[in-house]
């Protein structure tokens, strides 16, 4: 009689699922950790959570790698890397520079249009900025919105003058860099990487003015499409921008990027996730679903790219 084998898991040693932290997105952040963490141990990964705003982080030194599900400021920009760095434990995402250039919309931009990726018009404000001059530049409606967060947190649809200082008032409590940006409003599109793997685009459908908070992780009528309603040449295009995008900022082992179209159809990138979120209403298991990788197989691909450097 043949000997059948069960497969064996990779010996990752003791694996620490950071979630939590201190940033505007925690609650998220704790959402999609729990169920990476339920994950990993449902494949007999010995997994621990581990959250920085209860916890030294130089207690990390007790973990043979680290599994990221911190989102925003000091787990997804750069900093939380360059600790893991200095332990040189392994690390699941992009390394210290694409983090940070990641996180920031504004620099991130600025990277993509010198390397001749189409990026939307946007400006940095100030307090006491020409907001009427910046107006006419962009045009309204446009995005006003904190350089360095993610989630759609502090973010506003601006449609006239008189709203652009309450919108940087408000952008402006979650970060020093402020971004005005030219509106797009002909879709919205993500496409997620897994090493290297490209997903199914998803096209984001929602009943509120734009793809906010509520609607990201709290409504029940937002609408997500994958595959998405592009031709197979269009998927093609979007698939390989998205990948130009992402090892551009020298992204690596997983992320997720963010395009809005005009009205024309023309697509534009809109931002990087180099900590994508790994909630119920996350965007990259459900294109790894529709891809035929089921949620614990994807958590350990993302595991399995962990590294340092």
């Amino acid at each position: 009689m043949k000997e059948v084998r069960t497969p064996q898991i990779p010996n990752f040693g003791k694996v620490a699922v950071l979630m939590g932290g201190v940033s505007a997105e925690r609650e998220v952040s704790l959402h999609g950790g729990e169920r990476v963490l339920e994950a990993l141990r449902r494949q007999g990964v010995d997994a621990y959570p581990f959250d920085p705003a209860e916890k030294r982080l130089e207690e990390l030194g007790a973990f043979d790698r680290a599994f990221v599900v911190l989102h925003g400021r000091y787990g997804e920009d750069g900093t939380l890397q360059g600790f893991l760095e200095q332990l040189r434990i392994p690390y699941t995402g992009s390394g210290v520079l694409a983090s940070a250039l990641g996180m920031d919309k504004w620099r991130s931009k600025l990277l993509w249009r010198a390397a001749g990726l189409s990026v939307p018009d946007c400006v940095l404000l100030k307090a006491d900025g020409d907001f009427v001059r910046v107006g006419k530049e962009l045009g309204f409606p446009l995005f006003v919105k904190p350089a360095r967060e993610g989630s759609s947190i502090g973010v506003s649809l601006v449609k006239k003058v008189s709203e652009m200082l309450p919108a940087y008032e408000l952008a402006s409590k979650y970060d020093t860099s402020v971004l005005a940006e030219r509106g797009l409003f002909g879709g919205e599109y993500t496409v997620a990487i897994v090493g290297d793997d490209v997903l199914p685009s998803i096209r984001i459908d929602v009943a509120t003015e734009f793809y906010d908070y509520d609607a990201k992780y709290l409504r029940e009528d937002t609408r997500y499409l994958c595959p998405s309603d592009l031709s197979e040449a269009r998927e093609f295009e979007l698939r390989a921008a998205a990948l130009e995008a992402f090892r551009t900022l020298g992204g690596r082992g997983w992320g997720r990027i963010d395009f809005l179209m005009d009205e024309v159809g023309k697509a534009y990138l809109l931002e990087a996730n180099t900590a994508p979120g790994m909630t119920d209403h996350s965007l990259v298991p459900m294109a790894a679903r529709v891809a035929g990788i089921s949620y614990d197989r994807l958590v350990m691909r993302v595991l399995e790219e962990a590294t340092l450097g």
